[in-house]
């Protein structure tokens, strides 16, 4: 295992260009020829989007292949790709928002989607003024991509926390403005975990609601990260915070306003999320759905 990680470290070092490169051929095979999850992103989209017709959701299946094969090189490339490059081909507005948290004295809760590519966020930790930069990331079971992510998500001076000891972390750790939490917050909890739901891009979706507690037991500020890919190898993050509607946060309040900001994020380009992910899998264990 040690010696395949070695070797792709070694292949990463190679230039974005050539990279792109792959990412034509990979598109040639998982599209034309593999037809990778196919009927899941078919159907996704389908009933995400009930009023495009046939060929409109053709268009964004199409496009959809093209970004998710770049994110899978720009991923591979994350692991020797310096802070300096991703800053030109990542530009991050509102820096001021984390400013603002740290005079606070409140701790940052960022919350993200899968828009590509979310693995392109880990050099934000060298230009925010808080000291610690927490990405979350869920435990695989291969030990070889158990290894590879977490050096992924630790370059740059970050600190990856596996998402079942996130929490109590945050509640251990002073809430002193110097930390930032980095959430892909619609992951799909397993069925066992479902208990609350959104209506979702047309659809009944199980959410995950951890972070929605922090929000009514904790003084923190909340972010949700808008992903734009502005071309190939250039995106745009724009930081919005999420205030509560009255003094104080109530229960779902956080999780319902992401999911309404991640929402209009996918219609402005539906092709950047990821269609391929079983989100709406565990839809009959929802025991509470929000309005």
């Amino acid at each position: 295992m040690k010696f395949l990680f070695k070797v792709s470290l070694l292949f990463s070092k190679l230039p974005l260009r050539v990279f792109y490169m792959i990412s034509d051929l990979m598109y040639l095979v998982i599209y034309h020829i593999v037809g990778y999850r196919r009927k899941v992103i078919l159907e996704n989209l389908q009933n995400s989007f009930p009023t495009k017709s046939p060929f409109e959701i053709k268009e964004i299946q199409k496009k959809f292949y093209v970004n998710f094969c770049d994110y899978i090189v720009e991923t591979f490339k994350s692991f020797t790709i310096s802070s300096t490059e991703l800053r030109v081909r990542v530009q991050h507005i509102n820096q001021e928002i984390f400013h603002e948290a740290k005079a606070e004295n409140k701790n940052v809760i960022l919350l993200a989607g899968h828009i590509f590519n979310w693995e392109w966020y880990n050099a934000l930790a060298t230009i925010i003024p808080q000291e610690n930069s927490f990405p979350v990331y869920r435990k695989v079971q291969n030990g070889f991509w158990e290894e590879n992510i977490k050096t992924l998500r630790n370059r740059f001076g970050n600190q990856a926390l596996e998402a079942k000891e996130v929490v109590r972390h945050i509640f251990r750790n002073p809430n002193d403005g110097n930390s930032v939490y980095m959430f892909v917050a619609d992951q799909t909890p397993h069925s066992s975990e479902v208990t609350y739901g959104l209506n979702f891009l047309n659809q009944k979706t199980p959410v995950f609601v951890g972070y929605d507690k922090l929000s009514t037991r904790m003084d923190l500020a909340f972010v949700f990260c808008e992903m734009k890919k502005v071309k190939r190898g250039y995106y745009q993050i724009n930081y919005h915070r999420i205030y509560p509607d009255g003094e104080n946060f109530i229960e779902h309040e956080v999780v319902k306003k992401f999911h309404h900001l991640l929402e209009n994020t996918i219609n402005k380009r539906p092709d950047n999320y990821l269609w391929s992910h079983r989100r709406w899998k565990y839809q009959q264990a929802i025991k509470v759905m929000g309005s």
